[in-house]
């Protein structure tokens, strides 16, 4: 009958309806699952990658300790005879892991425990006054910062820079570039701030050492704070060795001298063997700087050694009118500044002696609350210098 027809029809179709709309709920539960097992994987192959961290990193702790030991000879069959750090000359099997060619005479190496066997090279130690010796930020003075000096700039500039920048050019020569330079000049004239400049002005390492650190208390220390720290110029060539305040350990020898005054002595043939020895330096420059350049050993002033030595003399008016440009470069000073008066008053001046009156100047302004130096100041500053003292460098017409 046409009623039970449309019924059964109108039935089939609400079941289809609800099929379909099962079917695609089964299948966005089956695409859930599906990405919620992707996610439970993911997070299953990171915990195992951690637990076997985890592993690794206990089974480090479970190991035996390790011995520090010196190599003092390699033997023909592959084996070693190492120093350990305990005292007594072992002779080592050496781990396959570790190259022969690395193994050399005074590399310091592990042992393990048991076998004494070599498991691996160790870093050559550093004492931590080596360490604090590098300089790794470049000082901030350039050449456009130092006044006059442009003899000695230049000089620096050819037996420092060029062999650290440009060595193409003295081997198409067929020279030798020199192998110590010595700056010497009453202080405050510009020797360190020579020696800052040519550290900024090249990409080299630059390890400042200061001629009194040198000096140590017990038997070899110096000379094996010398050693290491030309090894640490060579592993970080180019380098530049500043040695300020040289005399400190670099003066004569005597024939009658005490406990200490050897050890000095001990520590100045190592600088020597150093400046001078077998081996060959490469690009590592070394610059010193005295103000005493009479008490000096000749030993160390001898060609190869240091062979150029570079004077610094006070400077004369072109180069006191420059220092003084340049100390008050950043400074608020009237435009009526009589450098004239200024040079004939500073006669006999350092650079520093420059630099300090520039400071005391605008001391003098910021005492009064004013944000202008004038030439009153400069004139004030030049007499408060001047009732310091300056030895037989005082000249005879300051300012009254």
């Amino acid at each position: 009958m046409p009623g039970t027809v449309d019924a059964k029809d109108d039935s089939n179709a609400e079941d289809s309806a609800y099929s379909q709309s099962y079917t695609r709920h089964l299948e966005r539960r089956l695409r859930a699952l599906e990405t919620e097992k992707q996610i439970l994987q993911a997070e299953r192959s990171r915990l195992e990658k951690e637990t076997q961290t985890l592993r690794t990193e206990l089974e480090k702790l479970r190991q035996s300790p390790l011995i520090t030991a010196t190599i003092t000879e390699m033997l023909e069959d592959g084996r070693a005879i190492v120093k350990s750090s305990t005292g007594p000359n072992f002779v080592v099997h050496v781990a396959s892991s570790i190259p022969s060619d690395r193994l050399q005479p005074g590399v310091i190496v592990a042992l393990n425990q048991r076998s004494f066997a070599i498991t691996q090279e160790l870093p050559p130690s550093r004492d931590p006054i080596i360490r604090a010796m590098e300089i790794e930020e470049a000082p901030s003075i350039s050449y456009l910062q130092i006044g006059g000096l442009h003899d000695q700039l230049r000089e620096i500039r050819e037996t420092v820079e060029d062999p650290l920048l440009h060595p193409e050019l003295f081997e198409k020569v067929g020279i030798e570039p020199p192998k110590g330079v010595l700056l010497t000049g009453l202080p405050g004239t510009g020797k360190t701030l020579c020696a800052r400049a040519v550290a900024h002005e090249t990409n080299a390492t630059f390890i400042r050492v200061i001629g009194s650190e040198l000096v140590q208390k017990f038997i070899g220390e110096g000379a094996r704070l010398v050693r290491e720290i030309f090894m640490l110029a060579k592993e970080k060539a180019p380098a530049i060795i500043f040695i300020d305040e040289l005399d400190a350990v670099g003066s004569h020898r005597l024939d009658i001298a005490t406990s200490g005054d050897r050890e000095v002595q001990r520590t100045l043939m190592q600088l020597l063997s150093e400046l001078d020895g077998f081996e060959v330096r490469g690009q590592v420059a070394v610059l010193g700087a005295t103000n005493r350049p009479d008490i000096l050993d000749p030993a160390l002033l001898r060609p190869g050694r240091f062979d150029r030595i570079i004077e610094f003399p006070l400077p004369d008016d072109e180069s006191r009118v420059e220092i003084f440009k340049i100390h008050t470069r950043n400074m608020n000073i009237e435009t009526s500044i009589e450098y004239d008066k200024l040079l004939a008053a500073t006669q006999g001046r350092t650079g520093a002696d420059i630099k300090t009156i520039c400071t005391e100047a605008g001391m003098f302004a910021i005492r009064d609350k004013r944000t202008c130096v004038t030439q009153k100041d400069f004139r004030k500053a030049i007499t408060k210098v001047q009732d310091r003292g300056f030895g037989d460098r005082a000249p005879s017409n300051m300012y009254s």
